[in-house]
C-alpha cells in the first residue's frame, strides 16, 4: 500500500463531509476488498480552513472576543474525531433557548475558552485536536482577522460572508479585508509536501475562494508537485451560484489561482430524487449540471471537460457521489474512494505517457 500526504482546502459542510470520509484512511496499513492499484492510505491529512464566517454562533463569538470564527474549525475537529466518543458529541452539542447561550455550540465555546486561557487560537486548535484525538491536522488559512467583501455585477459592494450569501445580484468578484493577510508557514509546508491537494466541495465564493485570496496559498498550490483535484458541488446555491454550471465553477476557481493546472475535476453523475429536487427548487437551487458533455470518455469514465470561456479543457471523472438525508450532500465514503480512484487513474496515465516517451 502507498501512503499519501493529502491537503484538503475549503470550509463549511463540504470540507467536514470530505474529512469524515478521509479520516478512515489515516494510518491504515491495509484496505480490504480493493484491487491492489486502489489500495491507498494517508500518512498525513491536513485541512486548510477558511476563516471568514461572521454569522451565527461564530459571528457572535468573533465580535465579542475578537477571535477567529471557530465554527468551521469545530466542524473539522468533529469530522476527524471518532464519532462514538462522548467528547465528540459534546463538541456537536448546541445550546437551545433564547438566552445568551442560545444558539452557541459547546465546541465553539470550548475553542473560545481555550483561546482565552492560552492566548493563542492556534494553540487552542492544537489542544482541542489532542483532546479529541483527531486523525489529521487543522490549520486556519490565515491568522489575520479577515472579512470577506464581494462586488456585485452592478458595482455594489457587500461586506461580510453572511450578507454575501444573500446578495440580490450575481457576484462579480470577492476579496479579503485586509488584503495582505498571510498563511501559516506550516500550511505552505504541507502544500509543498502533498501528494494530493483537494479543492472542494464547498460554497464557491464563501468557502473555497477565500482560501485562494490569502497571499502565498495559490502560489504554493501551483508550485506543489501534488495532483490537484477539484470536487464540484452537487447543488447550486441561491444567490451565490444561481445558474452556475460545472464549467462555471471550475473557471471561477482558476480565476483566483492563476497558473493552476487542475489534474482532474470530480463531478457527480447521480441524479437526485424527485422529492429533493422539488425541495431545493422551492429554495432556488438546482443540481449543478454540465454545460456540455464530457468529451472522449474512456471505459474508466475519464474524459475532458471543456471550459468555453478559457478555450481549454481539463481531465474530468464522473462518479455517483450523492447521499440524501435532510439535504443532498456528498457521500463521505464514496467521495473518498473516488478521490483515491482519481489519483490511481492519473498516476497510471502519467506512467503510460512516460513509458511511451521512453
Amino acid at each position: 500500500m502507498r501512503l499519501l500526504n493529502l491537503v484538503a482546502t475549503g470550509g463549511g459542510t463540504g470540507l467536514s463531509t470530505l474529512l469524515s470520509g478521509l479520516k478512515h484512511y489515516v494510518g491504515v496499513t491495509d484496505v480490504e476488498g480493493r484491487r491492489a492499484s486502489m489500495e491507498y492510505g494517508l500518512s498525513e491529512l491536513t485541512a486548510l480552513v477558511t476563516v471568514t464566517d461572521d454569522g451565527g454562533s461564530s459571528g457572535r463569538l468573533r465580535d465579542e472576543f475578537q477571535i477567529l470564527p471557530p465554527g468551521d474549525i469545530r466542524n473539522c475537529l468533529v469530522a476527524l474525531a471518532e464519532d462514538e466518543q462522548l467528547l465528540t458529541q459534546l463538541f456537536r452539542y448546541r445550546f437551545r433557548g433564547r438566552g445568551e447561550l442560545g444558539g452557541h455550540s459547546f465546541g465553539n465555546l470550548f475553542l473560545t475558552a481555550l483561546t482565552g486561557v492560552t492566548g493563542d487560537f492556534l494553540e487552542a486548535i492544537r489542544l482541542s485536536s489532542e483532546v479529541l484525538a483527531i486523525k489529521g491536522r487543522i490549520f486556519p488559512s490565515t491568522m489575520t482577522n479577515v472579512r470577506l467583501e464581494a462586488e456585485l455585477d452592478d458595482g455594489t459592494i457587500v461586506r461580510g460572508e453572511t450578507r454575501i450569501t444573500k446578495a440580490p445580484r450575481p457576484i462579480r468578484a470577492v476579496r479579503l479585508d485586509p488584503p495582505d493577510c498571510r498563511p501559516l508557514p506550516e500550511t505552505l509546508e504541507a502544500i509543498a509536501r502533498a501528494d494530493v491537494i483537494v479543492i472542494g466541495p464547498g460554497s464557491l465564493f464563501t468557502s473555497l475562494i477565500p482560501n485562494l485570496l490569502v497571499r502565498g496559498i495559490p502560489e504554493a498550490i501551483v508550485q506543489s508537485p501534488a495532483k490537484k483535484i477539484y470536487v464540484c458541488n452537487i447543488m447550486t446555491q441561491p444567490h451565490e451560484t444561481t445558474g452556475y454550471t460545472v464549467e462555471a465553477h471550475v473557471e471561477r476557481v482558476l480565476d483566483y489561482c492563476p497558473g493552476l493546472e487542475l489534474d482532474l475535476v470530480l463531478v457527480n453523475s447521480q441524479p437526485i430524487s424527485e422529492t429533493m429536487r422539488r425541495k431545493y427548487l422551492a429554495e432556488g437551487a438546482v443540481p449543478v449540471a454540465l454545460e456540455n458533455p464530457i468529451r472522449g470518455r474512456t471505459t474508466t469514465g475519464l474524459g475532458r471537460l471543456v471550459l468555453p470561456r478559457r478555450r481549454q479543457s481539463v481531465p474530468a471523472l464522473l462518479r455517483p457521489l450523492i447521499e440524501e438525508g435532510d439535504a443532498v450532500r456528498h457521500h463521505p465514503a464514496r467521495l473518498s474512494r473516488a478521490i483515491f480512484e482519481a489519483y490511481t487513474l492519473l498516476t497510471e496515465r502519467a506512467h503510460g505517457v512516460a513509458a511511451e516517451g521512453g
